[in-house]
């Protein structure tokens, strides 16, 4: 049986006002906090991940290298690290670069809505992956990434379309 994940609730100011379960939050476009890690390599490369096809939303796509949620009681930071290492068993020392909100609708009937922080760290090791939570991963340049996204936007992450305009 799984166990229920729950989300922090917070205003457009980052403060904290509730907590709810994951799923419930999705299925009702509640503004939670979340984080996207963008590892590098000594090259500048990205490493992106192809997200596993029994995601329950954006399943295949192309993002960042992970993202998530903070639990409660848990900082961003302490959280990013904690998914960094579950889902492709890296470790690395990662920094908060910025954070921004976004909301997309998926046909699925959920709804991200969320106070993304974006945190990077760099690292020349070759992940591990957790096959449950990513499919593939790729190591890219950011010329050819950016030409990808213009080409096929599609393939890629709504969140992860929104940071590589703004940083990028």
């Amino acid at each position: 049986m799984l166990k229920e994940e729950y989300v922090i609730l917070v205003d457009e100011h980052d403060n904290e006002i509730g907590v709810m379960e994951k799923m419930q939050a999705h299925r009702e476009g509640a503004l939670h906090r979340a984080f996207s890690v963008f590892i590098f390599n000594e090259k500048g490369e990205f490493l992106l991940q192809q997200r596993a096809l029994s995601k329950y939303h954006s399943a295949g796509l192309w993002t960042n290298t992970c993202c998530s949620h903070p639990r409660p009681n848990e900082t961003v930071k302490d959280a990013a690290n904690r998914r960094l290492f579950e889902e492709m068993g890296l470790i690395c020392d990662l920094k908060i670069k910025s954070n921004f909100i976004y909301k997309t609708p998926f046909e699925n009937g959920l709804t991200e809505h969320e106070l993304d922080y974006v945190l990077f760290g760099e690292t020349n090791r070759e992940p591990k992956i957790n096959s449950a939570e990513v499919e593939n991963f790729k190591w890219v340049s950011l010329y050819d990434l950016k030409k990808d996204i213009s080409v096929a936007p599609e393939k890629y992450t709504s969140w992860f379309k929104i940071v590589m305009k703004q940083l990028f």
